[in-house]
């Protein structure tokens, strides 16, 4: 089910099927937004580290290692991805 935005175009509501054809500029940069975290390696003022960073390029956290980031990432029921 899409629900039409004043501008005609189509508002995804959750638990349906989404139309990729028919998809605003707005609209792709929010899927995955709330299932999907990104991993890079950072340098912070204490040395090497990882950011944790939502699917639209938020940062999240800080993480020690790449295993205690993924971790973390699952613990919040998300998909982590490792961003090189």
């Amino acid at each position: 089910m899409n629900i039409k935005n004043h501008d005609g175009t189509a508002n995804f509501v959750p638990g349906t099927v989404l139309d990729i054809h028919h998809i605003s500029p707005a609209q792709l940069a929010l899927l995955g937004l709330e299932e999907i975290a990104f991993v890079k390696p950072v340098m912070t003022d204490n040395g090497p580290a990882f950011a944790i960073h939502a699917a639209d390029g938020t940062p999240m956290a800080i993480a020690a290692n790449p295993e205690l980031a993924a971790a973390a990432i699952i613990q919040h029921e998300m998909v982590p991805n490792l961003v090189h």
